[in-house]
């Protein structure tokens, strides 16, 4: 019952590889320096890639990207297919159209459970003025709702 932002997570391989997945498990950790975490269930085929990979982005995503949530969700063998992104400087995709996007260092990892909780220094950030931003609860998404 607790209501969250949607992002994408994207990496690359050092081999090249495009690695992307939504999470919705993203918060803020400090702004002196600036970290965020998120988690990944040790199960995940991107496990590996994300574990020993130095860089990747945590793409917000905007009310307008609900179809891109739904397709880096599921196993689809092209989920990149026809996706707009550009690479930031660490090499990870940044997804065109996000109402966010913070570029992080990956600086730290725990296990716990089930799942691993990664800690990333963010190196650049950017977003799109005035975006809404794509909210999950109960098992379906919604956007904001002023009060």
């Amino acid at each position: 019952m607790f209501a969250t932002g949607v992002t994408i997570v994207t990496a690359r391989t050092p081999g090249g590889e495009l690695i992307g997945l939504t999470a919705n498990s993203f918060n803020s950790v400090s702004l002196n320096p600036p970290l965020v975490l998120w988690s990944l269930s040790q199960a995940a085929s991107s496990m590996a890639a994300l574990s020993t990979g130095s860089h990747y982005a945590i793409n917000i995503l905007a009310a307008d990207q609900k179809a891109l949530a739904e397709r880096f969700a599921g196993k689809r063998e092209d989920r990149w297919a026809d996706v707009l992104f550009t690479e930031g400087p660490g090499g990870s995709p940044i997804l065109a159209g996000a109402a966010a996007t913070f570029e992080c260092f990956n600086r730290s990892r725990y296990e716990e459970g089930d799942h691993v909780i990664f800690v990333g220094e963010v190196e650049r950030c950017h977003h799109r003025a005035g975006a809404a931003p794509l909210l999950f609860h109960g098992g379906k998404f919604y956007t904001e709702h002023p009060l």
